[in-house]
């Protein structure tokens, strides 16, 4: 008779009273309420841009133009930034990642005021915040280590992170909607300006710990040659980051063409579309609170294909929706997958890269996350512009799924590769063997 292997029981790594335990770090803390504050205006001028831009020139194309040139810098110079964040102080480029974000808002605050924007302007300081972003998108997500004081939170902290931007993705573009018809644009940029003082504010009152960074005697395109070579080398960083940017180039660039879709498809204004953008968040809010909820990475690794697939079917099943109370709903079922997704991703990369090798680790996660985007919005709007916005969606949702099942079909083997990993860490015990049994892997899969 066969032994029964002993099986993990996942379900229990989650609870209510796990949501904020990583707020007990005070530096994470004071990260964490200057974050909230300043991001809400990051996702107010996220709105306002693409509404001007649309209401300017009435152009599909202009809008994935503009979202091209805000993304392009990010994958041209995110894998090279992991190289700089490695060898430099992180606190340091947080700071003036921040106030080179605020200056850029305080331009555009500058150009609408004095109503000399034009399309132009809009593309050039968008290039411009995308460099920025190419920086402290990935000191960011490195950063986070150094903030909070007990290993076993990082995943807390990262999810809490995604929950910080999804609230902000919720109110911001309530906010936003209301701001644009009653003031204009200008007044969005301003407020977006002003909430950056904050999160520079909480950054000085940190007090972080000296941390001693070796001294680097190699070249920084050798560094950046072994950071590829580490993170492409090992098949489960490979295929997250892949799947990733699958997800990102074909089913993100959605956001680009919401504009559209709430002015010919459900025949709507500014606040429609706001609040289409304000219910993915609430669907990103909820994916983001159960992934603080979670104890620890266990049974993360089969959430990514199932959180993919539940993000192109939303993709597809809006496609054909011309009502917004449902539109509505869909795109909460949009952003439950696609926040699920990247925070299911990131958890698992920070938990398993090497400490030396972080930043240009989380440097390859912004470029698939972020920099294949700005191919992702030219294509969708050049896409959207000959078979409609519909169909883009349905093409987009499709590739997300495929995507989906061909890590689907790998799961088992990669989840053999990085149960050594969790097991050095003391994140599995022997209790967890059924880890190395492939037919356990594969029935509960």
């Amino acid at each position: 008779m066969k032994k029964e292997t002993p099986k993990v029981n996942i379900t229990e790594t989650s609870g209510f009273k796990n949501i904020f335990r990583s707020l007990h770090s005070k530096n994470y803390r004071l990260f964490f309420y200057g974050q909230s504050i300043s991001l809400v205006g990051t996702w107010i001028q996220r709105i306002a841009v693409p509404w001007m831009v649309y209401d300017m020139t009435g152009s599909v194309f202009y809008l994935g133009l503009v979202g091209f040139a805000g993304q392009i810098p990010t994958f041209i110079l995110a894998p090279f930034a992991g190289v700089i964040i490695d060898r430099w102080n992180k606190y340091t480029i947080l700071i003036i990642t921040q106030i080179l974000a605020m200056l850029q808002a305080f331009i555009l605050v500058f150009l609408v005021y004095h109503k000399s924007i034009e399309v132009w302007h809009v593309v050039v300081l968008s290039v411009f915040l995308g460099s920025i972003n190419a920086f402290d998108m990935p000191v960011r997500q490195s950063f986070v280590v150094d903030m909070i004081e007990k290993k076993e939170d990082l995943g807390n902290a990262i999810a809490l992170n995604s929950s910080m931007v999804n609230s902000a993705r919720l109110i911001g573009p309530s906010i936003a909607g209301i701001l644009i018809s009653l003031t204009g644009e200008g007044v969005c940029f301003l407020v977006n300006a002003l909430s950056y003082l904050f999160v520079i504010y909480f950054l000085f009152k940190m007090k972080i710990p000296p941390k001693k960074i070796k001294a680097q005697t190699t070249q920084a395109l050798k560094g950046f040659k072994d950071g590829f070579s580490y993170t492409f080398g090992f098949p489960p960083i490979r295929a997250i980051i892949l799947l990733l940017a699958l997800v990102s180039l074909m089913g993100m660039p959605y956001t680009v063409l919401m504009p559209v879709y709430a002015k010919t498809i459900l025949h709507g204004g500014s606040h429609t579309f706001g609040f289409l953008i304000g219910a993915s968040g609430i669907g990103a809010l909820a994916g983001a609170i159960y992934m603080a909820s979670r104890k620890n990475v266990l049974g993360l690794e089969s959430l990514i294909p199932r959180v993919s697939t539940l993000f192109g079917i939303g993709l597809i099943l809006i496609s054909f929706s011309h009502s917004f109370p449902i539109s509505m709903i869909l795109m909460v079922l949009i952003g439950l997958g696609m926040i699920m997704q990247m925070t299911t991703s990131n958890t698992i990369l920070q938990t398993i890269v090497d400490d030396d090798k972080r930043g240009r680790v989380m440097s390859f996660y912004t470029m698939a996350f972020m920099g294949t985007a700005p191919f992702g919005s030219l294509l969708a709007g050049s896409l959207a512009s000959r078979i409609g916005v519909p169909n883009t969606f349905i093409i987009g949702g499709v590739s997300c799924i495929i995507g989906a099942a061909i890590y689907a079909r790998k799961l088992p083997k990669y989840r053999k590769m990085i149960h050594p990993i969790y097991l050095k860490m003391g994140i599995v015990k022997d209790v967890a063997s059924d880890l190395k049994d492939p037919l356990a892997t594969e029935n509960e899969f």
